[in-house]
């Protein structure tokens, strides 16, 4: 099992250092890890630890900033809809996920900037304002989620092929 978890955790860790590389705004790998990891790792406190130690280790490069409270919030939430991939991953089930993933995203951390930046009254106006701003980078971000959610889940799923002692024993295959 703990060829399992070093496995995964080094893919968590591959794909965080693709949040460095440049990038359409929004389009990361961060929102994926997270189902990810709520899905992998069987061990709770892993499965948030992982994606938000990969968030800080690359906001500690990129630069911290005031959202960063709603951002991991959001983050800690999207590790719980992992949690529903757990020992069920389809192709189906991933998508499903990770277009809730990109929706959760943009509603918590766009009612966060709408309710504490300043940018926005705190209105009706003020919020429809905050939410039609932020589209162009909700589209990024389910384009993202989406190919990163691929890359991980597909990934992985040829490892766990490839490398049988990967496998949790019981669980379904991937499709």
């Amino acid at each position: 099992m703990n060829s399992r978890i070093l496995a995964i955790a080094s893919a968590i860790l591959i794909a965080a250092t693709l949040r460095l590389v440049p990038h359409p705004p929004n389009f990361t790998p961060i929102g994926a890890i997270a189902l990810f990891s709520g899905a992998m790792f069987g061990r709770r406190l892993l499965a948030f630890a992982a994606p938000l130690a990969a968030m800080l280790l690359s906001d500690a490069i990129i630069g911290f900033h005031s959202a960063m409270p709603v951002v991991y919030a959001a983050i800690a939430l999207i590790t719980l809809i992992g949690w529903a991939l757990e020992g069920r991953r389809s192709i189906v089930g991933v998508g499903l996920a990770s277009l809730s993933a990109s929706m959760l995203f943009f509603l918590v951390t766009n009612l966060g900037v709408w309710a504490t930046s300043g940018m926005y009254p705190i209105s009706a106006s003020g919020l429809a304002a905050c939410f039609a701003a932020a589209m162009p980078f909700f589209q990024n971000s389910v384009a993202g989620d989406l190919f990163y959610s691929a890359l991980l889940f597909g990934g992985f799923a040829l490892i766990e092929q490839a490398v049988p002692a990967l496998r949790v024993t019981g669980e379904p295959k991937a499709a």
